[in-house]
């Protein structure tokens, strides 16, 4: 969507600093209309208005909270990982009251192996042979990966693109809770896959994560909102960590970066020990 600032006046005259989005897909529009719930603590953007036309065309637009800090991103602070994981957590719990109405995405992991190993055939990667060994590996073993992953429980919904950017804040760079936004990634799904995302942005500084583990302080977050934390999750993450480092060779635009190959590498070698 394409983004503005201004100023939005409400039914008091009182003014707000706001972002004008246009347009949006009807998956934001619906979560972000459904989330204004808890006033007094919101997890995504306070909305002044919205619509799914204007004068005469049919598309979704936007007018949201301007959050004065962020997004965190920005500038890193080691208190950015538990407070997106607090947030992410009370994001589960406000979507917890909408019923799954939908089946998740199911992604083609033989496809996108294939993708994997006709880069590694046809460009230069660093370590492509202990690639091509780890790929062949995963493949042997796919089925049962897979099977498990597509097993485990869809009782709510996931944010989708959890990342440092769209992680904002009403308080300050520096502490105070985290509001969450861009929203039409949001669909159904197992925590996990949130953590792994988040997770797997830190995979090339793993410095950032050595004590922050993004997936126990989501767990320990969802605990304290008395949300679902299933016993086998340790294994569920590492079976979502090997199928999702797997694919970074496929995206080399995107996920090219010789440093951050190399962790999702490592990731998918250590991932896969594990699952033994």
């Amino acid at each position: 969507a394409a983004t503005g600032t201004a100023t939005f006046a409400d039914e008091h005259g009182v003014s707000h600093p706001v972002v004008v989005k246009i347009t949006v897909g009807d998956r934001e529009l619906k979560w972000t209309r459904r989330l204004q719930s808890d006033e007094s603590a919101l997890v995504v953007p306070r909305l002044f208005a919205s619509d799914d036309h204007l004068n005469g065309y049919d598309f979704g637009w936007l007018v949201i909270e301007r959050l004065p800090h962020g997004p965190l991103g920005t500038s890193w602070r080691d208190g950015h990982i538990p407070r997106i994981a607090e947030a992410i957590a009370r994001f589960h719990a406000a979507t917890a009251a909408y019923p799954v109405d939908r089946e998740p995405r199911v992604e083609d992991w033989d496809e996108l192996l294939d993708g994997v190993r006709k880069n590694l055939r046809d460009n230069a990667i660093d370590r492509k042979q202990q690639w091509t060994v780890a790929i062949k590996t995963l493949q042997q073993r796919l089925g049962d990966i897979v099977e498990e992953w597509r097993a485990r429980p869809i009782e709510g919904w996931v944010h989708g693109d959890l990342h440092i950017a769209n992680a904002m804040s009403r308080t300050s760079l520096e502490s105070g809770p985290v509001c969450l936004i861009d929203l039409a990634a949001v669909r159904p799904g197992h925590w996990i896959a949130d953590a792994i995302y988040l997770e797997r942005q830190f995979w090339a500084v793993p410095e950032r994560i050595k004590q922050a583990k993004p997936v126990r302080l989501i767990a320990d977050a969802r605990r304290a909102l008395d949300l679902p934390v299933d016993s086998g999750y340790p294994k569920l993450a590492n079976i979502r960590r090997a199928l999702l480092a797997s694919t970074a060779p496929r995206f080399l635009r995107s996920e090219g970066d010789p440093r951050y190959l190399a962790a999702c590498l490592d990731r998918l070698e250590s991932s896969l020990a594990q699952l033994k």
